[in-house]
């Protein structure tokens, strides 16, 4: 049975989801929520409260991180039980994936990836606790090469069977994420007053607005199931002399859940080399094991390298890296030491000690499972449309069938309270793109959630809308 309750909120108390929080930390501390108690579906406390299910679904969220309440797929949100002192984190111990979930939500929001918790969350708290009672870097220095070592250790130990070539600690450039490492690529490699930059016709949008950044011009190269064409890239750089770099996902490329074979990549090798071309190996999306040679092992005179934690342990960290060839290993380190020295020496504490902790293996293990879960939960409501996934991959990509518009169908699923990503995201402004759909997994919502979610979306497909389908 749910709990009846309907909180007073107070109304100086802002965002609205603060209040709520608030009141159920009051709730608790006098007593009327026990624990053991399950508090209601967020769709109903909202209704009672005049708010929507988000703003409930993200105050659960809140406390469920905190180990006030506690989660459970399926079953609902419940009152945790007191916390005493936290024993050490072990994962072997955990026969379940904890679920970042606020419980059973109605809007489901697939625009980007939220990792399921895996252990990491908890794992993360501990070691913040660890680095703030005696960080090593200590507190009233600057960033500098030499103490960010540990942490670039670290990205060692986490990259070890990623095929680049042969790289150490001191080959590794901390970013702020893969973002910032794209764009410490582009500020190293990029000359002239209007370089051209090469990307494929279907893309991470990030390339486009680093691109921006510097005002270089960014051209689209077509694809095939193979990935990037390496005949039309040889006709662009033929067009395009003064392109520098071309930018591609060969392990996992979004949007389309694709993968480009060795044979491609030696042929993009190939025509890299014959009009000089760094190739940028974007590889932030991959959680499971590499399934060819990456650009820096097959052209290691220009294959960059980028990847971060985002789609792995956590965006939260904001923790990336990149790695040159080389021979450019030193210009790369100027660049990101010109523009911010060095990543915040608490940050490299941490991760210094994450990366190599004993159980963060155990936790991207339990986070790549979570990630399959979702995707087969998809798979099974819409596996019977044009529908390309991966279990290791923490999005789907929908072809839509005859009578759907991309835009529309985004349109029409917003109305549902799902929000998806249409194809034309992806691509440069003036193209034709293909109507296709990218639905990313959200483990922040629980398992039940998303799988309604994708029901409307299937009842979308089998019922289009005259008036919004042309």
């Amino acid at each position: 049975m749910d709990t009846i309750w309907a909180p007073a909120l107070d109304p100086d108390i802002k965002p609205k989801y603060r209040a709520v929080v608030q009141a159920i930390r009051e709730a608790i501390a006098s007593g009327a929520l026990s624990a053991g108690e399950k508090l209601p579906p967020v769709r109903e406390l909202g209704w009672t409260l005049g708010m929507t299910p988000g703003t409930v679904a993200r105050a659960y969220t809140v406390l469920t991180d905190e180990g006030v309440l506690r989660a459970e797929v399926g079953r609902g949100t419940f009152v945790a039980a007191p916390a005493t002192a936290e024993p050490p984190l072990n994962l072997m111990e955990m026969d379940v994936i904890e679920h970042l979930t606020g419980g059973d939500n109605f809007d489901v929001n697939l625009f980007s990836p939220h990792l399921p918790n895996g252990g990491q969350s908890r794992l993360i708290r501990q070691l913040l606790a660890e680095v703030a009672k005696e960080p090593p870097s200590g507190m009233m220095h600057y960033p500098s090469r030499r103490g960010a070592k540990a942490a670039r250790e670290g990205m060692v130990r986490w990259l070890w069977d990623t095929p680049i070539g042969p790289f150490s600690e001191a080959d590794i450039v901390l970013s702020h994420g893969g973002q910032n490492a794209i764009s410490l690529v582009f500020q190293t490699i990029l000359k002239g007053r209007r370089p051209v930059i090469f990307v494929e016709e279907l893309s991470y949008p990030g390339f486009r607005r680093a691109a921006a950044g510097l005002r270089a011009d960014v051209v689209s190269i077509a694809m095939d199931g193979d990935g990037l064409c390496p005949v039309s890239l040889a006709a662009a750089s033929e067009r395009y002399p003064e392109a520098q770099i071309v930018c591609t996902s060969p392990e996992v490329h979004s949007p389309t859940c694709g993968y480009s074979s060795l044979e491609r990549r030696i042929d993009i090798v190939a025509v890299a080399r014959k009009f000089d071309l760094q190739i940028l190996e974007d590889d932030c999306y991959r959680i499971g094991t590499a399934q060819a040679p990456g650009y820096r092992q097959l052209a290691p005179e220009r294959g960059w390298y980028v990847s971060s934690l985002s789609k792995s342990i956590t965006p939260a960290l904001r923790v990336g890296c990149a790695i040159a060839p080389k021979d450019q290993t030193a210009a790369l380190h100027r660049t990101a030491e010109h523009g911010y020295f060095g990543l915040a020496t608490p940050i490299t504490d941490l991760v210094a000690s994450l990366l190599v902790h004993p159980q963060i293996d155990g936790i991207m293990e339990r986070t790549r499972q979570g990630v399959s879960d979702y995707v087969k939960a998809a798979v099974n409501v819409l596996g019977a449309y044009d529908l390309s996934w991966r279990e290791d991959v923490p999005f789907v990509w929908l072809t839509l069938p005859d009578g759907w518009r991309a835009s529309a169908f985004c349109r029409a699923a917003e109305t549902r309270g799902v929000r998806i990503r249409a194809a034309e995201e992806f691509a440069a402004r003036h193209s034709q793109t293909p109507h296709a759909v990218r639905m990313a997994v959200n483990a922040g919502v629980s398992l039940n959630s998303f799988e309604a979610a994708m029901v409307r979306l299937r009842d979308l497909l089998d019922n289009p809308m005259d008036e919004i389908s042309v």
